[in-house]
C-alpha cells in the first residue's frame, strides 16, 4: 500500500514563509489573489515595513476569501501617514484593517482537496454534520483496518490547509486498528461558516458528539488527537465539555498561547493583533482524570518546544511527555522509522 508523507501540512507553514524578495516562489500570488491594485500596494508596503510579517499576509488572504472585508485603502492615505513626523505603523495597520476581527489573521485555511484517503488505498465515508450553532461542517470517517476497532480517534488538524493536507498524521493509526474521524473547522475546506476562535472550539465538541452517536463506534473508547492548532482547540473544548467515554488525549506540536505564537511570528505588534482568549494554557489544568500524552519535537521550527512543555507542566496527572530528539513540527511521530508511533500505540494500549 502506498503511504502519504509522515506528517501533513505544517501549521503556520504559510505564516513562516518569507514575503520579501527571494522568499517562497509563488507566495506573492497567493496573498494578493482577488485584491485591487491599491489594496495590493497598501498590503505590500505594510508588509515591507514589518519585514514580511506573516500576520499581514494573513490579512490579504482574509480580504481575498471573506465577504466582510474592510473597504479598500486609498494610496493617498498611506502617503499622508508616511509623510507625518509622528508616523506610527500601528495606526497605519488599524487603518488598513478597519474593524476586522484580527484574531482571524491567525488562521490560514484553504478550500482545496489535494488528496482523499482513497488515494492511499483507504476506505472512507464523506460526512456532513453540524456544529452547536448550526454551522455546516465536513469530515471523513475512516474505518479501522483489520477486524474490530481498538477505539475511535477524533483528529483535529493543524492550522494551514484542509483535511486533505493532513492525512499523513492519521493513516498509520487506521493500519494499527483505530477508526478515524477527521474534519475541517468552520472556514476550512468544505465546511461552512467563517473563521471564529470560539466557533472552532465548538466545532471540536460537535465532532465528538457526532462520533459518539454513530452505531459503528464504541462511545466508551474515544481518543482525542490534535496536531498544533488542533491540539489547542481540543484542549479548550474538552476542558469546557466533559466527553463521556474519552479515554485519552494526545497533542502533538501544540502551542500554549495564541498571543505567544503571534509574537513569535509578528513581534510585539503581532501580539497586539491577536488576543489570548481560549488559549489552552488557561484550560489544560481543568482536565481531570483523562490520560494526556504531549508529543513535541525539540527542533520544532514553528512551535517552540517550550510551548509544549508549558502545557505539560500545567496539566494534571496522569500525563506523559514524548520529547522527540530532532523532531520538527510535522514529523515527530514519524521520524526514526516511526519509533514514537510505536511508543504512542503502546501508550494507547495502556490507557484504553
Amino acid at each position: 500500500m502506498r503511504r502519504p508523507p509522515g506528517g501533513g501540512h505544517n501549521c503556520f507553514l504559510v505564516a513562516h514563509t518569507e514575503t520579501r524578495e527571494g522568499g517562497r516562489e509563488g507566495f506573492g500570488d497567493i496573498i494578493t489573489a482577488g485584491l485591487d491594485k491599491l489594496e495590493i500596494a497598501a498590503i505590500r508596503l505594510y508588509m515591507k515595513m514589518l519585514g514580511g510579517s506573516a500576520l499581514l499576509a494573513g490579512a490579504s488572504c482574509l480580504q481575498a476569501q471573506t465577504q466582510a472585508a474592510p473597504p479598500p485603502v486609498r494610496m493617498e492615505q498611506i502617503e499622508q501617514f508616511l509623510q507625518r513626523a509622528d508616523f506610527d505603523v500601528e495606526e497605519l495597520a488599524k487603518n488598513l484593517l478597519g474593524d476586522m476581527n484580527t484574531n482571524k489573521l491567525f488562521y490560514f485555511p484553504t478550500h482545496d482537496e489535494p488528496a482523499t484517503p482513497a488515494k492511499w488505498g483507504f476506505k472512507y465515508d464523506e460526512i456532513d454534520f453540524v456544529s452547536t450553532d448550526g454551522t455546516k461542517l465536513h469530515g471523513w470517517f475512516l474505518p479501522a483496518g483489520g477486524k474490530g476497532a481498538k477505539g475511535t480517534v477524533v483528529f483535529s488538524h493543524g492550522n494551514a490547509g484542509s483535511i486533505g493536507h493532513h492525512l499523513g498524521f492519521v493513516l498509520w493509526l487506521v493500519e494499527a486498528g483505530y477508526q478515524i474521524f477527521m474534519y475541517d473547522y468552520r472556514g476550512f475546506g468544505k465546511s461552512g461558516g467563517e473563521l471564529d476562535r470560539n466557533g472552532m472550539v465548538e466545532d471540536v465538541k460537535s465532532a465528538f458528539e457526532y462520533v459518539a452517536g454513530r452505531e459503528d463506534v464504541d462511545a466508551g473508547k474515544l481518543i482525542s488527537f490534535g496536531h498544533s492548532l488542533g491540539g489547542a482547540k481540543s484542549v479548550t473544548a474538552l476542558a469546557e465539555k466533559n466527553v463521556k467515554g474519552l479515554k485519552a488525549i494526545v497533542i502533538d506540536g501544540t502551542f500554549a498561547s495564541y498571543q505567544s505564537m503571534a509574537r513569535i511570528v509578528g513581534g510585539e505588534y503581532g501580539a497586539k493583533l491577536i488576543t489570548d482568549d481560549l488559549s489552552p494554557k488557561d484550560f489544560i489544568g481543568k482536565i481531570i482524570g483523562t490520560p494526556l500524552l504531549v508529543v513535541h519535537g525539540d527542533s520544532d521550527q514553528v512551535v517552540p518546544f517550550a510551548q509544549g512543555k508549558e502545557l505539560f507542566d500545567l496539566a494534571n496527572e496522569p500525563k506523559t511527555l514524548f520529547e522527540v530528539k530532532g523532531g520538527s513540527h510535522g514529523d515527530s511521530l514519524a521520524r526514526d522509522q516511526g519509533a514514537y508511533r510505536k511508543r504512542m500505540l503502546t501508550w494507547l494500549k495502556g490507557v484504553m
